[in-house]
């Protein structure tokens, strides 16, 4: 699966993205990115705390070598971001950062993983992560990929979120929406459901803007107000809403 659309395309890469607009919760100060690492590997842990440590906007402030333990640790460390891996003991990355988010931590959580059509990548976007990387992210990618799901975005390229959901929810039975979900999608106007439509659908900001024929500032702030009206973190998030909500026909 491709990096950005802007950075590499749809070859191999990892799954970062431009972080196209509209994310909620970005860092109030300028100062250093904290970034926990868990994973229950240590070369993993260690490599990456060596490659995000050479960044002069970035600090490593912990690790943790499994789920139990993040959880403990964000609690305990307050970081901006969190290098999640999917599987690891005691507590996996799905459950982890569905706790994370339920405790409306500030951290963002980013799921490592080996492989970018893993099926737990799905089920761990459902759970609240900001988007993925793949473990064999260069320095740049993975720099990149913090900082993005730092500032409030989502750490997938709209064709990468258009796949990926596709993909997974042929595999995962959609539940159904709960009655605050409900309430909350009454909520939009015809315009902010035409909006989360075209996200779900794999279009960025730009295209969204160009589609409509609207200017792309006018496109953000839609965005950001479906975001808060549904109580999402991210167009990540937006997009599962949608595909969940039946609003769009994967495939």
């Amino acid at each position: 699966m491709s990096g950005t659309e802007g950075m590499s395309g749809a070859g191999t890469g990892t799954g970062t993205g431009t972080g196209t607009g509209g994310g909620t919760g970005s860092r109030a100060d300028d100062g250093p990115i904290r970034v926990l690492i868990a994973d229950d590997q240590m070369m993993v842990r260690e490599g990456f705390s060596v490659l995000l440590g050479a960044m002069p906007d970035i600090e490593v402030v912990g690790e943790a070598v499994n789920g139990r333990e993040a959880i403990d640790r964000v609690r305990e460390l307050s970081p901006d971001v969190v290098l999640m891996d999917i599987r690891m003991p005691e507590l996996n990355g799905i459950e982890a950062t569905r706790e994370i988010v339920a405790a409306n931590s500030v951290a963002k959580v980013l799921v490592l993983t080996t492989f970018d059509l893993d099926e737990y990548v799905y089920q761990a976007l459902r759970a609240g992560a900001s988007g993925f990387l793949l473990k064999d992210a260069s320095a740049r990618q993975l720099a990149e990929g913090v900082r993005v799901v730092a500032s409030g975005e989502a750490l997938l390229a709209p064709s990468v979120t258009k796949r990926l959901i596709t993909e997974f929810s042929r595999l995962v039975q959609a539940p159904r929406l709960p009655p605050s979900a409900q309430a909350a999608y009454g909520d939009l106007t015809e315009r902010e459901t035409e909006v989360l439509v075209l996200i779900a659908q794999g279009l960025s900001n730009a295209e969204i803007a160009e589609r409509l024929v609207v200017a792309e500032s006018t496109i953000k702030t839609h965005v950001s107000r479906i975001l808060v009206k549904l109580g999402l973190r991210d167009r990540t998030q937006a997009a599962v809403f949608a595909y969940e909500a039946k609003l769009v026909t994967p495939g």
